[in-house]
């Protein structure tokens, strides 16, 4: 009997479907199940797709291409509907699919009719519904949305770990990848550490189920215990004790390669039909690629950083009487490379160079810019130039380069900011010169911070020709200075105001050391307050804060609140300091210099003599500015316990006139200032100097001092009561 003959004997129809030409060639007992005339016929593929019920026809295209990924056999069950839509039978359909010109596949297989279920009875498989097509398109989207959201193989691990398939659940994952000719696990879930020591290192010539996925890049399917055993009997042993019953082991293929093999183990027994084998694919499919995404960031990541880092120094722990603490930390796009940079110079004098900076951009760009100007910063300041002369030379250096890049096109011209400080060890003090970068900030004695307002010039690269003007400051022993980058300041939405408003309450709560390992605390600290939760190593909806590189350096000047003065005894030191230069083409900075008394007395017990203090001050540098060709030298000083401070502001300046007071008649616009200084400070003078004078004036937070008698002035000689005249105190 013939082949034809004994299949159409048990009513079994062959049909072959060339996907290339859209024909379907069916034998008489094919075409008799889908409802045509019993004799061979060759129709079209939307002839013969009319004959199926939509939703089937939909289930069987993810069959066959599940069946073409894997090279298995096809296999579905097929509503035949007539004309109207109404089922005349249910038919299986098993075929296999064959490699045909142009890309395309040929199937050749089997139609026959499958009985309908009668009541009481069990079927063996009963339809897929099209709820669970929802349910599994839904998870479908929503695991590759989270694994496309992960950005390193960690988080992707995580992501395929935390997958609930619909329908069967894994209790058990693993992920192998592969090292020259061997195999090792790069995560699992579901095991107790060290149940993956024997799978860490296997050759390709082990007989384990995932080293043979990886040799052929076909997956195996293992539904029973049984059927382990049998395939793979010298690895069974290895697995019997994790008491699974199923296990399906995938290959991990991106762009055409093999780079892994998943697992996925079931306690409950599972039979892999078509559907679920379709799943476990699509997911496999893009767990490769996450798996490769992930790979390439954290291999680019990794050379970015290394980069960056071999550019930036390693600060020198061991200057005399002081502490240094820095932190780099990378933008979270792109190459995650940029233009900030710090810098520690030993310098000729043996003083030691701060330079702290930020070249416009975050590509590769940007960070060569920054290695190049790095490198002529520590030339210049090697040659034992002033701060203001190495950021001036450094200005036409990148003016240069500009030039000599863009060839005259301003369009991809780079700036840098830049602060450079000279310190000197011994002293504490600082000359600080500063090219479009944001202040310093010094944390007080008494754990507050203030931003400390210094002269400054444009930034390096736009004006070759610009001037740097330098400011002295002076550390006081216990002080710890604060340089940074704007990215530590507006990451978040900040602006200046409201950056450093954030990072004054973490300054502020720091337990005040100034040893390396507390400065080191700080630093961690102020990132980890502006990048809040570490949200860039976890998916959701956190999002990443790394919006801008940050570069930190801390600078502690080691020692307490008391020095010793005459006679050997203690002598109180200012808790709080402040110093500003205010010249006379600079009157816009008297405003600054309000601000900074208003940062010194934050918690000054009356903000009455607050008010007090700002206004006298804005009057002193006023009456500077107005009568006299020099500039304006503010100094306030804040010492003594809470409650019982005392403030005294003085204001020098180079002009020999002492003031007078006056009369001002009632439509008067001046002649004001004494007055007021009578009317609001606890006491106040004016000092004659060798260079010009001082005028000073204390408030005391005792307000029962402000009416007493003289008190002691800086040098211990009696200063004048409020009630002294002006002239009597020049006197």
């Amino acid at each position: 009997m013939r082949t034809k003959d004994l299949l159409a004997a048990i009513a079994t129809g062959l049909w072959r479907w060339d996907n290339a030409s859209g024909r379907v060639t069916l034998d008489a007992e094919a075409a008799r199940l889908l409802g045509l005339p019993a004799r061979p016929t060759v129709l079209s593929e939307a002839a013969v797709r009319s004959r199926f019920h939509p939703v089937d026809y939909t289930e069987i295209n993810g069959v066959i291409n599940l069946a073409v990924a894997e090279e298995t056999l096809a296999e579905a069950r097929l509503r035949i509907v007539d004309e109207r839509g109404r089922v005349l039978r249910i038919v299986r359909s098993r075929s296999r699919p064959q490699p045909a010109g142009d890309g395309g596949y040929e199937l050749v297989g089997t139609l026959q009719e499958v009985p309908e279920p009668q009541p009481g009875t069990s079927a063996a498989h009963t339809p897929i519904t099209g709820d669970w097509r929802r349910s599994r398109e839904a998870f479908l989207l929503d695991a590759g949305r989270a694994l496309a959201e992960a950005r390193s193989t960690a988080e992707v691990l995580r992501v395929a770990a935390g997958l609930s398939m619909p329908g069967f659940m894994p209790d058990g994952l693993a992920v192998f990848g592969i090292e020259g000719d061997r195999i090792t696990v790069i995560g699992h879930h579901g095991h107790r550490p060290g149940d993956e020591r024997p799978f860490l290192d296997m050759p390709m010539t082990t007989e384990y189920p995932a080293v043979e996925v990886v040799r052929t890049g076909r997956a195996i399917y293992l539904p029973t215990p049984d059927a382990y055993r049998r395939r793979f009997p010298e690895s069974w042993p290895l697995v019997s004790g994790f008491r699974r019953t199923s296990w399906a082991f995938l290959p991990l293929v991106n762009a055409g390669r093999t780079i892994g093999a998943w697992m996925a183990g079931f306690v409950q027994p599972v039979t892999f039909t078509p559907d679920e084998r379709s799943v476990l694919t699509t997911v496999a499919r893009m767990l490769a690629q996450a798996l490769a995404r992930a790979g390439v960031q954290e291999s680019q990541q990794e050379l970015a950083v290394a980069l960056q880092r071999s550019m930036l120094p390693t600060v020198q722990p061991d200057i005399p009487g002081m502490s240094v603490a820095a932190r780099y930390v990378p933008t979270g796009g792109g190459l995650e490379v940029g233009g900030d940079w710090y810098d520690m110079i030993p310098l000729p004098s043996g003083r030691i160079a701060l330079v702290i900076g930020d070249v416009q951009g975050h590509d590769v760009r940007a960070a060569g810019l920054m290695g190049q100007l790095r490198i002529a910063l520590r030339a210049y300041a090697a040659e034992g130039h002033h701060p203001d002369a190495v950021l001036s030379r450094a200005s036409r250096f990148l003016a240069g380069i500009n030039d000599t890049a863009t060839r005259g096109q301003r369009a991809d011209q780079r700036f840098a900011t830049c602060l450079y400080i000279e310190v000197d060890p011994a002293t504490g003090l600082l000359d600080i010169a500063r090219a479009g970068h944001p202040d310093p900030a010094i944390r007080a004695t008494d754990g507050t911070m203030l931003v400390r307002p210094t002269a400054g010039g444009l930034p390096l690269g736009i004006d070759p020709d610009s001037d740097y003007p330098t400011t002295r400051l002076v550390l006081e022993p216990g002080e710890t200075m604060l340089v940074c980058t704007d990215g530590l300041i507006e990451t978040g939405g900040h602006d200046l105001e409201t950056g450093w408003a954030r990072l004054r309450g973490i300054v502020e709560a720091h337990d005040g050391g100034y040893d390396g390992e507390s400065l080191d605390r700080l630093a961690d600290a102020l990132v980890q307050a502006v990048h809040g939760p570490f949200s860039h190593h976890t998916t959701g909806p956190l999002i990443d804060r790394r919006e801008d590189d940050i570069a930190v350096l801390l600078l502690s000047r080691a020692g307490g609140s008391c020095g010793v003065g005459t006679g050997g005894r203690l002598a109180p030191r200012p808790v709080r300091r402040t110093v500003l230069n205010i010249a006379q083409a600079e009157p816009e900075r008297i405003a600054e210099a309000r601000r900074q008394i208003r940062d010194l007395l934050h918690d000054w017990a009356d903000p009455d003599q607050v008010d007090s203090a700002v206004l006298m001050v804005s009057e002193m540098v006023t009456n500077v500015l107005m009568h006299t060709d020099g500039d304006a030298l503010l100094i306030a000083e804040i010492s003594g316990a809470a409650g019982g401070r005392r403030i005294r502001v003085d204001v020098a300046d180079g002009s020999d006139e002492l003031p007078h007071r006056r009369s001002p008649g009632e439509l008067a616009s001046s002649g004001r200032g004494l007055v007021l200084m009578d009317l609001l400070a606890g006491a106040w003078g004016v000092d004659p100097r060798g260079d010009g004078k001082s005028t000073w004036f204390e408030l005391y937070e005792d307000a029962g001092e402000a009416a007493g008698p003289a008190s002691p002035g800086p040098d211990g000689e009696e200063s004048v009561p409020a009630s002294a005249s002006a002239s009597e105190s020049a006197a």
